[in-house]
C-alpha cells in the first residue's frame, strides 16, 4: 500500500494543467523558477506553489547553480516516471499462452514472447486442434517469427505446471478457465476468416501487448 500511495500521489501531482506544463518544459532541460514563469506566462507565486508540489512528490529536484549560488534550477527526475509503473509480477515457472485450439494466437504469442523475455514460454489450448493453422505458419514467415514448423497443438492439462503464469489470449478460453488464468487478453481469432490481414493484425496486436508487458514478469 505504501508504494501504491506513492504512485497515487505522483499521478495526482501530474494531473494539474499547470504542473504538467512545467513537467513538459523540464523534459527538455533544467530551468529556474523565473524562466518557467516567463516561458508559461505564469505568476511567480503559482510557479512556486506548483513546483513545490512536484518536488514533494519526487518528480523534480532543485539543484544549486554552480555559477551563482543564489540561483536554483529545477530538474526532472527521470526515475520518477519509471517508478510509476505497476510492480513486477513474480513468475515461478513459465509464461503459458492459452487459446481455444492452440493453433494460432497462443502459438504466435509463445514465439513472440521469446523475442522479448528470458522467461521460458509455452502454449496450450482448451480444445487443441489437429495441427497448427497454416495461416499461423505463413504469418510467422512473413513477420520473421521463429515458430517451430513441427509444433503440435496441446491441451492445457498436458502443458501447465505448478508455478506457471497463464495468459489467456482468447475470450472463450478465458471464460472456460473460470479464473484459472492470471491475465486475459481479448484478441480476435484470425482463423475465423483465415485472411492474411487477420493474421497480420493478430501478430501486430501480440507484439504490441508483449512489448509493453514483457519487462514486468520477473523470474521468482
Amino acid at each position: 500500500m505504501d508504494d501504491l500511495q506513492r504512485r497515487i500521489d505522483a499521478f495526482a501531482a501530474l494531473g494539474g494543467r499547470g504542473r504538467l506544463q512545467i513537467v513538459d518544459l523540464l523534459a527538455f532541460g533544467d530551468m529556474s523558477s523565473s524562466e518557467i514563469a516567463m516561458a508559461l506566462g505564469m505568476k511567480s507565486n503559482l510557479v512556486a506553489f506548483r513546483t513545490n508540489v512536484l518536488h514533494e512528490r519526487g518528480i523534480v529536484r532543485r539543484v544549486r547553480s554552480e555559477s551563482d549560488g543564489r540561483r536554483t534550477y529545477l530538474q526532472l527526475i527521470p526515475e520518477a516516471f519509471s517508478a510509476l509503473a505497476a510492480a513486477d509480477a513474480a513468475v515461478e515457472g513459465r509464461v503459458v499462452f492459452v487459446c481455444t485450439a492452440n493453433s494460432a494466437r497462443s502459438q504466435l504469442a509463445q514465439a513472440i514472447w521469446a523475442e522479448h523475455s528470458g522467461i521460458p514460454s509455452a502454449s496450450a489450448g482448451m480444445h487443441p486442434a489437429d495441427r497448427v493453422n497454416p495461416g499461423t505458419l505463413d504469418a510467422a514467415t512473413r513477420h520473421g517469427i521463429s515458430l517451430d514448423p513441427d509444433a503440435v497443438p496441446r491441451a492445457l492439462e498436458q502443458v501447465a505446471r505448478p508455478g506457471d503464469f497463464l495468459i489467456s489470449v482468447c475470450d472463450q478460453a478465458h471464460e472456460q478457465m473460470k479464473g484459472r488464468d492470471d491475465v486475459h487478453w481479448s484478441i480476435r481469432d484470425p482463423a475465423k476468416s483465415g485472411s492474411v490481414e487477420a493474421f497480420d493484425m493478430t501478430v501486430s496486436e501480440l507484439r504490441a501487448r508483449i512489448g509493453r508487458v514483457a519487462a514486468q514478469p520477473v523470474a521468482a
